[in-house]
């Protein structure tokens, strides 16, 4: 098992963060490159030209190696770090993440809303149980995640589940086999590195009932 609570491979391509030097599957990472501007730019997608940066999936490390000149000394350059580099990675990987869940839904493994979750938790079509982290603590106990490793995604709200689904807000989401869920699991996981350090910190209401 991987820091983000991903599970290795044998044959998954393997990266060294250059803050902690542990080396974990690039897939966990998030990979940077030096812009033509030579500013550090956040590939959350790796898919961008050039040589590639690695660091671990956490706010600590990521303010660790913009502050400290690591990106610099990775580059072997001069660099220039984007300000709030932690979170402009949050808000690139929870875009990733709604787009993912997005693309589910429309494949049709993805569903929402209490009875719908219920009925998919109930019948074994669940693999994966999305709960918001603002919605109701007493309404989450009633759902269980499918028995397994990996199979529950708590750290998303209830606006930016809604957002993946055209609606305003949705507590209870949940995720069939195949198509892109294994990819919402494994982004979802590198956004929880960023939020759950902080998250017991953060305030805030509970959301509403699903629609």
């Amino acid at each position: 098992m991987t820091r983000g609570g991903r599970e290795k491979t044998r044959d998954e391509p393997e990266r060294k963060c250059i803050v902690t030097g542990e080396v974990s599957p690039k897939a966990g990472l998030i990979r940077f490159v030096v812009g033509p501007d030579d500013m550090v730019v956040p590939d959350v997608a790796a898919k961008l030209p050039g040589r590639g940066i690695y660091v671990s999936s956490t706010r600590a490390a990521l303010e660790k190696a913009g502050g400290k000149g690591l990106f610099a000394r990775a580059a072997r350059q001069p660099v220039k770090v984007p300000e709030g580099l932690a979170d402009l990675v949050e808000q690139l990987l929870t875009r990733r993440v709604i787009e993912l869940l997005s693309l589910t839904r429309k494949s049709s493994r993805a569903v929402m809303g209490y009875e719908k979750v219920k009925d998919w938790l109930t019948k074994g079509t669940a693999k994966v149980l999305i709960q918001a982290s603002d919605g109701s603590e007493r309404g989450k106990t009633k759902l269980r995640a499918p028995e397994g490793e990996n199979t529950s995604i708590t750290w998303l709200t209830a606006g930016e589940i809604g957002l993946a689904f055209g609606r305003e807000r949705a507590i209870h989401a949940a995720l069939g086999a195949g198509g892109l869920t294994t990819r919402v699991v494994e982004e979802a996981a590198r956004l929880a590195g960023l939020r759950m350090e902080t998250s017991e910190q953060d305030g805030g209401g509970t959301a509403e009932k699903d629609m």
